[in-house]
């Protein structure tokens, strides 16, 4: 049987196998570095929550060995338990970044595989952040070439393809070889999973958090097999059966992994969270908070507030009253009612006593969401809104966003994204070795991987829980 041709499949794994850091563009360099800034800070305010703490206890209870960190434990473990861990931890709150036209969130996988791999072969610095661009890459293209169809059906996009780029990350850091890699890969097509049954709105539990490390896992595992000559189908990305014909069906395009390759660089897409809640829904508590003005509001001064989003939002995302943590982040409602009487940045109003307050739910009952004509028309390459909030006194305001702050349209600046990590990081981190890990971060790719992941183990520096972000 010949093989498919053209294979745009084949031509990018080639394409960031053969990645290096001196032909990178520099602003694509700066921002691998922001990337893992971000990442860094999401996953140590991650590993204290229950769900990290529950893994880590797990993978420490089975005896792991390797020469990997996990986020605020002192023994070192395997890579794949390494990534495991750290990319549930990143993916912990609902704060990690995310790609908008392919729905994916490449940090909480491709960073955890990358950093795990490399510490487990002492890695130099440039090769980590080599791997970074590399897995953003491919998360991103294989995302929209896969298409909004899975989606739509119910299977969480990021976590079919993060196994995909999480084994090149890994196979990056590793220093696989081309044929290696392509093995690698064709093994990570078949962890392709994950359904959204955490967003139903009957509770979402703890499974979302562990899609991105599950991924990571399987993407440096599958590296490591492919290392010692297990090979993998080196056609399984866009062949017959393979990930895309499988998931994406009739919407997938293969070429979209290929389109301006080497030109359009996914990390120049990146979009940094601002609040600890769903992609589609930072737009939405942007405009709140812009309308009802610097101070919060009381629940009895709102008489009614309308939302408009797109039809897949209104669909999944309008349920008045969650039952978890999960839920209250992926509710429209309820993420309203979190912006107009309190800080909806700080986690505390996405806890058990917060969600369940009945003057929230009374007020969660009093939105309305409707599908925008405007909004939907550039979703899913944007993810806008549309907020008219009508107070007790009779005065209304109604604005409409289309892209937010934190995107690549309205970008945060270096210093909101410093302010960001410190302030997620000083939840476990004295303020000196918060300040010791951004300069690390800030010199990655000349300096060991090792020296950089000292400052994230508790015998480098005391990783105790400390407090809420406030």
């Amino acid at each position: 049987m010949s093989a498919p041709s053209p294979n745009h499949g084949q031509e990018l794994v080639r394409f960031v196998h053969g990645l290096r850091l001196q032909d990178t563009p520099a602003d694509v360099v700066d921002g691998a570095k922001a990337c893992l800034l971000d990442a860094l800070g999401c996953g140590i305010f991650g590993s204290g929550q229950p769900w990290s703490r529950i893994l880590a206890d797990e993978m420490l209870a089975e005896g792991s060995t390797g020469n990997s960190t996990v986020i605020g434990r002192a023994q070192p473990v395997s890579a794949p338990a390494a990534a495991l861990c750290n990319g549930t931890a990143i993916h912990g709150f609902e704060l990690d970044d995310l790609i908008a036209e392919s729905i994916t969130h490449p940090a909480a996988c491709v960073i955890p595989a990358a950093i795990a791999a490399a510490e487990a072969v002492d890695a130099s610095g440039d090769r980590l952040i080599e791997a970074i661009v590399a897995g953003y890459e491919v998360m991103h293209r294989v995302g929209l070439a896969v298409g909004v169809a899975p989606a739509k059906r119910g299977f969480h996009t990021t976590s079919l393809v993060a196994p995909v780029a999480c084994a090149v990350a890994a196979g990056k850091a590793m220093s696989l070889t081309p044929d290696q890699m392509l093995s690698a890969v064709g093994l990570a097509c078949s962890a392709a999973s994950g359904i959204k049954s955490f967003a139903a709105g009957l509770g979402g539990g703890m499974v979302k958090r562990l899609h991105l490390g599950r991924s990571a896992e399987a993407g440096v595992r599958m590296a490591q097999l492919a290392s010692r000559g297990f090979s993998g189908p080196p056609f399984a990305l866009d062949s017959r059966f393979g990930l895309l014909e499988v998931f994406g069906g009739e919407g997938a395009q293969s070429d979209k992994m290929t389109r301006a390759l080497g030109e359009a660089w996914a990390i120049r897409d990146v979009w940094f969270k601002v609040y600890p809640i769903c992609g589609w829904i930072q737009s939405v508590v942007q405009l709140v908070l812009e309308l009802r003005g610097a101070r919060p509001l009381t629940a009895d001064a709102v008489a009614s507030v309308e939302v408009g989003v797109s039809r897949y939002a209104a669909q999944n995302n309008g349920e008045p009253a969650p039952v978890d943590t999960m839920g209250a982040q992926y509710s429209i409602p309820y993420c309203v009612v979190a912006a107009l009487i309190g800080d909806p940045r700080d986690p505390a109003r996405f806890q058990a006593d917060a969600i369940s307050d009945p003057a929230a739910r009374q007020l969660a009952r009093q939105v309305n969401v409707v599908i925008d004509p405007a909004v939907e028309a550039v979703y899913p390459a944007k993810f806008g809104a549309r907020v008219k909030l009508a107070l007790a006194d009779g005065s209304t305001a109604e604005r409409t966003v289309l892209e937010c702050h934190g995107t690549p349209a309205d970008p945060c600046t270096e210093q909101e994204r410093l302010a960001k990590f410190r302030l997620l990081s000083a939840s476990r981190l004295p303020a000196d070795a918060v300040s010791h890990l951004a300069n690390q971060v800030d010199k990655a790719a000349t300096a060991p991987v090792r020296a950089l992941t000292h400052f994230l183990r508790n015998d480098g520096v005391a990783l105790q829980p400390k407090r809420q972000m406030a």
